[in-house]
């Protein structure tokens, strides 16, 4: 059964039933999918290279930009798990980084049972990875992530929470998802909010798309969340203040991306370049390849290299 990120644990073992939208199973496992608290703070304090994230990060999204923005999303969750599971010292090769991006965004998109050919992953940068060498690399973030790779991410809670907001206008409650979702895309990007719980990023999500949109009734939707007995209320409050800080910055980058474009047809960076590319929906008319790759189910549980070893090759 497709993965889908907003129920990632639904099973297509009819003796498995999915749970409930008011289960305790998402709560209690979302730490599990979570990058280690260590990597998080090694981030934030220089001592983790960021660059490698960084790199990593605008490899996939160059990989991505046919694909649309919930396969870039996976591909990073399962990045962050893997680069936390290393504690890699020291810069790693070039050659490695785009690698481990490349391999990333090939898990994702055999969960997603997206369609994609080899030669969609052979981008710029001069590095050209055969079936064998990214499955080398798949089977070792596959042992990292211990082969959990339905991964609970904030849209896994999305439903739940907008639950809380009793909407019965549909398109009303369809434009809050929708721009919460965006926040959460965007949030991603933001060292600040990754120790935060996938729970309370999606819980504040919602509270800010609240905000913007229905700011009259924002004060009851916030009472009705906070009163949820998983919800921090000083996480999530918290969260909601970076995230209007977040689009405030967002604001001012877009502002300095309109004068530099004014002069120079160039994307400002890669990043930029494949949002955009997104936001046309390019996804939809992504050209089908008949190139298959292996599913995940079909690998062993054996492989036994790791990550540091590649470095020395």
């Amino acid at each position: 059964m497709e993965f889908d990120l907003e129920n990632p644990l639904t099973n297509s073992n009819h003796l498995c039933p999915p749970p409930s939208p008011n289960s305790t199973s998402l709560f209690l496992l979302e730490s599990d999918h979570m990058p280690s608290h260590h990597y998080i703070q090694s981030l934030k304090a220089g001592a983790f290279p960021t660059s490698v994230r960084r790199n990593a990060i605008a490899s996939i999204s160059l990989f991505c930009c046919r694909f649309g923005p919930f396969l870039p999303y996976l591909a990073v969750n399962y990045l962050d798990r893997f680069l936390s599971s290393q504690g890699i010292p020291q810069q790693p090769k070039t050659w490695v980084e785009r690698l481990v991006a490349c391999s990333c965004v090939s898990l994702a998109a055999k969960m997603t049972k997206t369609e994609f050919s080899l030669i969609d992953f052979q981008g710029d940068g001069g590095f050209i990875f055969d079936a064998q060498t990214i499955e080398r690399m798949e089977y070792l973030i596959l042992g990292a992530l211990k082969w959990r790779m339905r991964s609970i991410t904030p849209f896994s809670f999305i439903s739940f929470f907008i639950s809380f907001f009793n909407l019965k206008d549909p398109p009303l409650r369809q434009a809050l998802k929708a721009r919460a979702v965006e926040l959460i895309l965007k949030a991603q990007m933001d060292t600040r909010l990754m120790d935060l719980r996938p729970s309370i990023i999606a819980a504040s999500a919602l509270l800010s798309a609240s905000h913007q949109l229905l700011p009259l009734q924002f004060p009851c939707f916030r009472k009705a969340i906070s009163s949820c007995s998983y919800v921090n209320k000083e996480n999530m409050l918290q969260c909601c203040n970076w995230m209007q800080e977040m689009e405030k910055e967002g604001e001012q980058l877009e502002s300095v991306d309109e004068i530099m474009a004014s002069s120079s047809n160039t994307p400002v960076n890669v990043l930029d370049q494949h949002f955009s590319c997104w936001e046309s929906e390019i996804a939809a008319d992504a050209t089908k390849t008949d190139m298959k790759r292996p599913r995940i189910n079909d690998y062993p549980d054996n492989h036994s290299v790791h990550f540091s070893q590649l470095q020395h090759c």
